[in-house]
């Protein structure tokens, strides 16, 4: 049972990563129908933002005096500039192309998704950088069962981040016109909406997002690389897709699934260590075998962004 329990932890901590990314994935399809694949490489700029900015400060000798407020700050700074970069992606790739057809807005995304990983390889180079990890060391102990800091921190922001989203886009001004786009483009207009301003902000919410997950896994693995975004943005994606994409609770779901049954595949399975990233593209095949439209489907009235 303890071992179980460690492995829920564990499992928890993993799908509350990939939730943060599948929101972009699917605040994006709900507002333009797009599928965002560069998404898991604004994760990864995320990631190198955040080491860049602990590297900066760790060196100052803030972090042994401020850890806290060195990695909220960290956290902040990556989120605004990964906002930015996606609002430029959103203006340079997708908007000429938003009367085109899905096969060029397609094609432009994955385009785009090679060029920013090109980038990050030439600015910041194929071998991996480690992050400074001296302050996340430690955790509590109840009985066999082990809970690092790291993980109490990434499941306390991720906590924070969905229910902060869940309050913009439920109960602000903004969070209202975000969903009015998502159902009538036209009719939205008409009463005063600028698409353009709706679509930017919601690329600029899911890179906020994508970027926090960024950091969490860079500061609790480690390390972050170049590519580190592709793998986990497929998976985030499918996270989208097996809760119905365009659903924002529906993502959270997804993910948390997801990352539950990467872990307890690796734990339970023979060779499920190896194997464990293909047993999440089976489950989400057999969901969407049986269930098309994923696991909690698309309500455009409530859920739809």
């Amino acid at each position: 049972m303890d071992y179980f329990l460690q492995q829920m932890i564990n499992g928890l901590t993993l799908g509350g990563v990939y939730a943060l990314v599948a929101l972009g994935y699917t605040m994006v399809y709900g507002i333009i129908q797009l599928i965002n694949f560069a998404h898991g490489e604004i994760f990864a700029a995320g990631g190198y933002m955040g080491v860049i900015f602990l590297s900066f400060l760790t060196a100052n000798g803030f972090m042994e005096s401020h850890p806290g407020l060195g990695v909220g700050l960290s956290l902040f700074l990556s989120m605004g500039y990964c906002a930015m970069l996606a609002m430029a992606v959103e203006k340079v790739a997708y908007k000429p192309l938003r009367q085109s057809s899905r096969l060029s807005v397609l094609l432009s995304a994955l385009g785009m998704s090679i060029f920013l990983q090109n980038g990050l390889m030439l600015t910041q180079g194929v071998y991996d950088k480690a992050y400074p990890t001296e302050f996340t060391h430690g955790g509590f102990d109840f009985g066999a069962i082990r809970v690092s800091y790291m993980q109490i921190g990434i499941l306390a922001v991720t906590a924070l981040l969905l229910v902060a989203l869940n309050a913009l886009v439920f109960r602000t001004r903004m969070g209202k016109a975000m969903r009015a786009t998502a159902q009538d483009k036209v009719m939205s207009a008409l009463v005063g909406i600028s698409a353009n301003r709706v679509i930017s902000l919601t690329f600029a919410i899911g890179a906020c997002l994508a970027a926090a997950a960024g950091i969490m896994v860079g500061l609790y693995y480690g390390s972050v690389r170049y590519d580190m975004g592709f793998v986990p943005g497929i998976k985030a994606f499918a996270a989208a897709v097996l809760g119905g994409i365009g659903n924002i609770t529906g993502a959270m779901v997804g993910g948390l699934i997801i990352g539950m049954v990467e872990i307890m595949a690796a734990a339970y399975l023979p060779m499920g260590g190896q194997y464990k990233d293909v047993f999440a593209f089976v489950i989400l095949i057999a969901v969407l075998y049986f269930m098309p439209t994923g696991i909690m489907g698309e309500n455009v009235d409530d859920t739809r962004v």
